[in-house]
């Protein structure tokens, strides 16, 4: 990064904390913290960081109400970090507006992966940036969204409109874990948030068409119980 990102954290765990304080500047960003929603709120506001990571059980208020309060005035990436792995928990903490969810206890190079992308996506304009995506170290997997055109290996692949459209939506949340019914509305409407064997049915065909081992993919990974993640690292 050619500029120190800034990043708050909300959480109350004097462990947590002291890990992050340890890691977080050595890889080159800098750390404001608070230990109580409230005081999160007000550093969010005075601060504006590039990023938020935030526990859900803070002592005075969820975390979940911490989101919807940040929602309502600023677009910043929220990773929650909590030991709550139900996947109840995580899809209501997506869908109010997180843009990640990262389970305790966690390796620094997972969480750092998860920052990496946040603030890429953060980072890329409101039409989507530039006209060809490429995944891969070699662009095995390109995308030129002007065109439509889409390309594994440098073989055109055909996709069908819904394909397409999952995949592109997929795209602009790159690195985004997007829960199974905000994926539903994108693509379909509305009207079928509820119908997920639409999802499942059109991420198995997007696989077999885009991944190498599509049983194991790369690229269009599943996050259990919760949705779908298109995997830029």
């Amino acid at each position: 990064m050619s500029q120190e990102a800034t990043i708050l954290l909300i959480e109350d765990e004097p462990e947590i904390c002291r890990f992050l304080r340890t890691t977080l500047p050595v890889h080159g960003f800098r750390l404001y913290e608070a230990t109580t929603g409230r005081d999160g709120l007000a550093e969010a506001q005075a601060r504006n960081p590039d990023l938020i990571l935030l526990d859900l059980g803070l002592p005075d208020l969820e975390g979940s109400e911490v989101i919807r309060q940040v929602r309502e005035w600023t677009t910043t990436p929220i990773i929650v970090l909590s030991a709550r792995d139900q996947e109840q928990v995580k899809v209501a903490a997506l869908d109010l507006g997180a843009d990640d969810y990262v389970t305790k206890p966690f390796g620094v190079n997972e969480l750092l992966a998860r920052m990496r992308a946040a603030l890429r996506h953060a980072s890329r304009p409101a039409d989507g940036g530039e006209s060809v995506f490429t995944l891969g170290d070699l662009g095995d997997l390109k995308v030129d969204l002007g065109r439509r055109q889409v390309f594994v290996s440098g073989k055109e692949i055909h996709l069908t409109p819904i394909e397409y459209k999952l995949l592109t939506t997929l795209i602009r949340y790159a690195g985004k874990v997007l829960t199974h019914r905000q994926l539903l509305k994108e693509v379909w409407g509305p009207l079928h948030i509820e119908e997920g064997h639409y999802l499942r049915v059109y991420m198995r065909q997007l696989r077999n068409k885009l991944e190498k081992n599509p049983a194991h993919p790369r690229y269009l990974v599943t996050e259990l119980g919760v949705g779908y993640r298109l995997r830029t690292e």
